[in-house]
């Protein structure tokens, strides 16, 4: 009788302890599909920003072109307005 309730210990203890393990596993199984769920929220956030860096760095670039042609503007105004005014201020001191 001592080893038949051995027995039965022993198969309630497995009983008990597979139970526990298949609630892991199901536990994992979750964890593991809202981890695959954010990654793929992460992959596309990700490759969304990729974009924008690109729309970002090709608007700096013509901003940049932009930006030198109107220092050249200026650079061409400001020398010809500087031989007027040398030519206007002769013309008064004479």
């Amino acid at each position: 009788m001592t080893r038949k309730n051995a027995w039965v210990k022993l198969a309630m203890a497995g009983a008990v302890t597979f139970s526990l393990i298949a609630c892991k596993d199901t536990q994992t199984l979750q964890e593991n599909e809202q981890l695959k769920a954010k990654v793929a929220e992460l992959q596309k956030e990700s490759g969304q920003v990729g974009n924008d860096l690109e729309t970002m760095t090709a608007a700096r670039d013509a901003l940049a072109k932009e930006n030198e042609q109107l220092k050249a503007e200026i650079k061409t105004l400001k020398t010809k307005n500087s031989g007027k005014k040398a030519a206007h201020r002769k013309r008064r001191r004479s």
